[in-house]
């Protein structure tokens, strides 16, 4: 079994908890809750690892995803049912890996998790009781973990139910300046259908809904019309054109790559899918006029 008892090789146990105002807590108060189970983490002889951190330089979800599939532990409050903490704990069981439930004493339990032990704690944090929930903490990860790497058929939630193929991450390695230039992308796509969303958000003439089957697609091949480069730079233009909602890139190959523009149905999608290829085709021609 794999020790986690060495100061510069522990094991990190991923924290899934609340960090801003909810419900009546604080900041302060969840900075509090946060030094008391890295305290139970350290001295169960992990490193806890808030599964939003990373060491390298990347978008946040991915971080969070990939924590949530590698910490070999993880301990997740669901006090006050934040919804970012409970879909994360949803992927987390999903994976069905080593996974530690606490909550304080003035939430209820969530139906779908109820079948899970939950560790309770006091949630005005008074220190007779946060010393026995401590103990029982620190037991619990430590038996939780020996017992995943001892125990083949361990599972935390998924087994319970039956038989399931737990899903895993592909990986496969990179240059560094691919790694970064991936990520810029990502970025980038991010802030322009983001912005996108804001700018057209009080259009008079936009309603949003959140169904996609309520919006016009237009669904564009960029083979022979211009390059990625090329429309990534015309995308701000393409953006403000009436009607539009948001955009994706869609990389279906090595060099085959569609434009996806979600569209207002008040405005005919073979009108913004014209004026976005003679805007494309102008920008390819100026490009090489310029070269």
């Amino acid at each position: 079994m794999e020790k986690p008892n060495t100061e510069m090789n522990k094991l990190k146990c991923g924290v899934i908890m609340p960090i801003s105002s909810i419900d009546g807590c604080t900041e302060s108060h969840w900075s509090d809750v946060m030094d008391i189970i890295k305290t139970c983490v350290d001295e169960s002889g992990f490193d806890a690892n808030i599964v939003s951190n990373a060491d390298d330089v990347g978008v946040i979800h991915k971080r969070i995803v990939q924590n949530l599939y590698d910490n070999p532990i993880v301990v997740c409050d669901v006090s006050c049912r934040n919804p970012n903490v409970m879909f994360e704990l949803g992927m987390r069981l999903a994976f069905d890996k080593p996974t530690i439930i606490i909550k304080d004493d003035k939430t209820s339990y969530s139906f779908d998790t109820s079948s899970i032990e939950h560790i309770e704690y006091p949630r005005d944090l008074r220190f007779n009781k946060i010393e026995e929930f401590k103990l029982k903490l620190i037991e619990k990860i430590k038996s939780t973990y020996k017992k995943s790497t001892e125990d083949p058929n361990f599972s935390t939630f998924l087994k319970n139910f039956g038989e399931f193929k737990v899903a895993k991450i592909d990986t496969k390695e990179v240059s560094q300046q691919e790694l970064v230039m991936d990520e810029l992308r990502s970025l980038r796509r991010m802030i322009v259908n983001s912005n996108s969303v804001n700018r057209h958000k009080y259009n008079d003439q936009f309603y949003y809904k959140d169904n996609i089957e309520d919006k016009g697609v237009v669904d564009i091949c960029l083979e022979e019309l211009c390059t990625l480069e090329t429309l990534e730079k015309s995308m701000g233009r393409i953006l403000s054109l009436p009607g539009v909602i948001s955009s994706e890139i869609d990389k279906r190959g090595e060099d085959h790559i569609h434009l996806i523009l979600r569209v207002n149905p008040k405005y005919n999608t073979n009108e913004i899918e014209d004026e976005v290829k003679r805007y494309l085709s102008r920008r390819r021609i100026l490009n090489k006029s310029i070269s």
